[in-house]
């Protein structure tokens, strides 16, 4: 810790947190209503049921579609299942390959309750026992192997093909990099299934997969015992099939994940209902598989204007330190985003860069904060692109980043080349190196341009937020409170993919990781 903090009101920070609680509790009182289509696929994923029908659907897909036209979906896809293991003597995976050849699952006679109960029961267990492994597994190769030194560097890769981006991120590793992020193609967020198996094609990105993740996963693991530290895999648990991607990493022992609603409705357009329900579960079972979250509210700043909007991202830290919570996500998971996006031009905007960063490491002090590079103001000149990096290198050093998304010099020209990102590391390591201890070494002034910014601030940002807990947060978004973006709030994308529950509705498999976590919805309220 540095010598001085800045000075924060620490009363004004605890009413910044309430009323974030207050507009947390308000929402999760409706996702506690409703469950999704992609909720209930998560729940058929985690009974077993894998591949895809003749025509390449996802048999999960197959499963669910089928009850939910049939107008019982709001029961649970659990029971069905149960019922039918129970009914039928076969397996998940059996039963639905069954109903891909035309098996009504609803048109089977009801079986004892009890025997549905033991399925359910024995197939929680399965599921959970699986994660549960994956992460014990991830706790013992960190002790074995250690980790890389905070910030943790953190690269992209993104050539479309598995098996480009396994050596692009063995290259990465070697280089310096602890992190791994294969970022999806173009647009999958949108697509309301998950593709299977590996895949050698994509636009701007590669599928997210199971079959990817667990091929990169063992590529990661092999160079992680080649290097000598724990390298982190991370991939997008966002967009309309939230819960079935946490899961999916959830099994494959994935480290971190991008897992935020927020930038589903403001940047891709899906229904609120939709993806704060969807949010909920995957964010319980990223807290149940011991995975960090990262959140985005980078991405407001591309849109607004990074000076005057700054409150509206420290506001959003706020709400989803607080959805995370009530998901189960300990401090230690809460991965929140912001970002380095002041126009370069801007007479002390370095300044001003370290007043926001250094604000909100201090008012998260156990957050693994995600920092990310420049890229609003990158040009296409190379040289000054460059600069701006080491800029933002030193910010987060200075400041106790925990994950720092390398900032690339060709950012704004093309998708990085190996030597792109080579670059970016070397300026990492040498600007980390040479400041490592800076922050111990200077304090901040009283009255001067950091800590005045610091507290407008603070001060902004508890206004925003007594107007967003008067309002409500869906309504707040419907108005343009983040990013200078409107949604509608019954309207977006996989609307149609929400159910109100019946009162005999069941997840087993959320059931448990609430016991288990000690979140209970009844205990959030």
């Amino acid at each position: 810790m540095r010598n001085q903090l800045l000075r924060l009101d620490e009363e004004k920070v605890q009413r910044a947190r309430q009323l974030a609680q207050t507009i947390a509790f308000e929402v999760q009182e409706e996702i506690s209503r409703h469950t999704t289509v992609s909720v209930e696929r998560t729940v058929a994923r985690l009974f077993g049921i894998d591949g895809t029908n003749q025509a390449d659907v996802p048999l999960a897909n197959v499963v669910v579609d089928q009850v939910q036209r049939a107008g019982y979906l709001d029961r649970g896809i659990a029971f069905w299942l149960a019922n039918a293991v129970v009914a039928l003597d076969q397996t998940p995976q059996e039963i639905a390959e069954a109903v891909a050849q035309d098996l009504s699952l609803c048109d089977l006679p009801a079986q004892d309750p009890s025997a549905i109960s033991r399925v359910m029961d024995f197939y929680t267990d399965q599921a959970l026992g699986t994660i549960k492994g994956q992460r014990r597994r991830r706790e013992e190769l960190q002790t074995q192997l250690g980790r890389g030194l905070e910030p943790l560097k953190y690269v992209i890769v993104a050539s479309g093909n598995i098996f480009a981006d396994v050596e692009q991120a063995k290259t990465a590793a070697r280089q310096g990099a602890d992190i791994i992020a294969v970022i999806r193609t173009t647009a999958q967020s949108l697509l309301d299934y998950v593709p299977y198996g590996t895949t050698t094609e994509g636009f701007g990105g590669t599928y997210a997969t199971q079959a990817n993740f667990r091929v990169m996963r063992a590529a990661l693991d092999e160079v992680s015992q080649e290097v000598g530290r724990y390298i982190h895999l991370v991939n997008y648990c966002s967009g309309l099939c939230m819960p079935e991607i946490a899961a999916m990493g959830a099994l494959e022992r994935l480290d971190m994940m991008l897992n935020d609603a927020m930038y589903g409705i403001l940047f891709r357009d899906i229904n609120m209902e939709r993806t704060f329900t969807d949010q909920y579960f995957s964010r319980l079972i990223n807290a149940y598989a011991g995975i960090i979250i990262n959140t985005g509210e980078d991405n407001y700043l591309t849109t607004a204007d990074a000076f005057e909007q700054a409150h509206t991202v420290l506001a959003s830290n706020f709400i989803n330190e607080q959805m995370g919570l009530v998901a189960g996500l300990q401090n230690w998971q809460l991965g929140l985003g912001h970002a380095f996006e002041l126009d370069p031009k801007m007479k002390n905007g370095f300044l001003y860069e370290l007043a926001m960063a250094q604000t909100i490491r201090q008012i998260f002090p156990e957050a693994p904060l995600k920092y990310m590079p420049p890229t609003k103001h990158m040009t296409g000149d190379i040289f000054l692109g460059h600069v701006q990096n080491a800029l933002f290198n030193l910010a987060s050093i200075l400041t106790g980043q925990s994950i720092h998304l390398l900032g690339m010099l060709t950012e704004a020209i093309h998708t990085p080349h190996l030597s792109d990102r080579s670059l970016s590391l070397e300026n990492a390591n040498y600007v980390m190196g040479n400041a490592r201890d800076l922050a111990q070494e200077i304090s901040f002034k009283p009255d001067g341009i950091i800590q005045k910014r610091s507290e407008a601030i603070v001060n902004q940002v508890v206004d925003f937020l007594e107007e967003i807990a008067q309002k409500g947060l869906k309504t707040a978004i419907s108005e343009g409170y983040f990013a200078d973006i409107r949604r509608p709030k019954d309207g977006g994308k996989g609307g149609d993919g929400v159910v109100l529950k019946a009162t005999d509705y069941h997840n087993p498999f959320m059931d448990q990781m609430q016991q288990e976590l000690g979140r209970r919805e009844a205990d959030a309220f």
